[in-house]
């Protein structure tokens, strides 16, 4: 086995991480769509080249399939439940090529990138977490999955 030399790079950094959480299903029921992770990369991937090719900061990561499980009160002494397949974009802002960005740029560069993964899924919720903080979006006028109207 080879012994390779390693040099630091960047001097050690406040961490900043991210995430992007996204189901995969579109719609509900047997008329819903089911995507899968390599949309997520795609769509990610044309949103940094599109932002690098115009010299304007972007945010790399790693996308990961997973299972959401949830649960919801049905009424009295009634609850409903579910679990669908979901996918995770999530990273740390680069010390070696975003340690400029204010913390207030990385939560605008999030929000777009969410919204951009969003409707690419066809998603009614999306939930972005930065530092210590989360924030849903919700597509205005959609529907829950028992019907109920959500403004």
């Amino acid at each position: 086995m080879e012994d390779r030399m390693y040099k630091l790079v960047s001097s050690s950094s406040c961490v900043r991480s991210f995430s992007i959480l996204l189901g995969l299903a579109e719609g509900y029921g047997s008329e819903g769509k089911i995507h899968d992770e390599f949309k997520v990369v795609e769509v990610a991937l044309a949103w940094m080249k599109d932002r690098a090719a115009d010299g304007k900061p972007y945010l790399t990561g790693m996308v990961s399939k997973g299972t959401v499980v949830y649960a919801w009160p049905d009424g009295p002494g009634k609850v409903g439940g579910g679990f669908e397949s979901s996918v995770e974009f999530r990273g740390e802002v680069s010390p070696l090529y975003n340690a400029n960005l204010s913390n207030g740029e990385v939560i605008v560069l999030l929000f777009e990138l969410a919204r951009i993964l969003g409707a690419a899924l066809g998603q009614n919720r999306i939930y972005i977490v930065y530092c210590d903080k989360m924030w849903i979006l919700q597509q205005e006028s959609s529907e829950t999955p028992t019907g109920e109207k959500v403004e």
